[in-house]
Parts: C-alpha cells; structure tokens; sequence
C-alpha cells in the first residue's frame, strides 16, 4: 500500500497544529495561574539570536498555508503576522486548519513532479512537489513546532510529549 501526497501533507499539518494549540492554551492557563504577563511567554526565545515564540507559531501557519497551496497549484492567503497573544495565535492556527480543510485530496494528489520554486534570502530554490513537503515543509514545520515547544518547556510550562504528539491513533 503507498501513502498518496494528501495523506503524508495536509492531516500531518492539521495534527501538528492542533497539538500546537493544545500547548498554547496550557501556556495560557500557566500564564494565569502563576500571575506571569502572558507577553512575556509570546515573546520568550531560547536563545538571544533564535525568533520568539509568536515568530515560530508565524513560520508553522505559514508553512501549512504555503504547503496546500503549492502543492495544489493555487495563491496562498496572505496573513498580516499581527497576531500578539495566546488567542490571537490560536485563532491564526485555527484559520490555517480552516483553511487547510478546504482541500480535498483530489488537488493534492498527483503533485509529487509539479515544479516548486520558493524565493529564499540566497535566491531561488528548485523542488518537485515530493521533494517539496519531505525534504523541506516537514522538516520546516516539525522544527518551528517542536522550538515552540521547547520555548514553552523551558519557561515552565508543564508539556509532556504527549502534548507534542497528541492523541496517538
């Protein structure tokens, strides 16, 4: 049995940022509950030339967004990135699941050739669509997830790794 290009790209994208959402509002919840101004967790960084937790949460929508779109050869939507607080970003991951459900597998399957060429700081980069969303969207959007995370844990906030994970299926 193979996995078709919806299988292995949109769910994946949809679960990822379902966990994420799950892991702001217990950062949300941990804000509350030990009286911390909840910017200072949005704007928490791991490192002083690492982006802050908002710009990670950018990148992963960004990424899901630009994914299904590429891959079915359509505009993305554009996204402001002003989105500043626990419930801003939900919201802002929940449009892009929104967004993302809009897609059947029919616009999705069959991409594994279509020519992607993404505009990058050092010029143009070349993909077909497999070589697209496995060596560059997973891996791009696993990593803004996971440092997220990682900035979450770090200040405190009580995630395990089935909060990364979700409900395992």
């Amino acid at each position: 049995m193979s996995i078709s290009m919806y299988q292995a790209s949109l769910p994946v994208l949809v679960r990822g940022m379902t966990n994420l959402q799950v892991i702001l509002g217990k950062a949300e919840a941990h804000a509350a509950e030990k009286r911390i101004d909840p910017s200072v967790l949005v704007n928490a960084r791991l490192a002083p030339d690492m982006l802050p937790l908002v710009r990670q949460v950018y990148i992963v929508s960004d990424t899901a967004k630009g994914c299904a779109a590429r891959l079915a050869d359509v505009e993305a939507p554009k996204y402001d990135d002003v989105e500043q607080t626990f419930e801003e970003l939900d919201a802002r991951l929940q449009k892009t699941i929104d967004y993302l459900k809009e897609f059947n597998a029919q616009q999705i399957d069959g991409s594994e050739e279509r020519p992607i060429t993404l505009k990058m700081r050092n010029g143009p980069v070349e993909f077909t669509g497999l070589s697209y969303l496995l060596g560059f969207v997973l891996p791009n959007f696993f990593f803004h997830v996971t440092t997220a995370y990682d900035i979450l844990r770090h200040n405190g906030v009580e995630l395990g790794k089935l909060d990364y994970l979700g409900g395992i299926k």
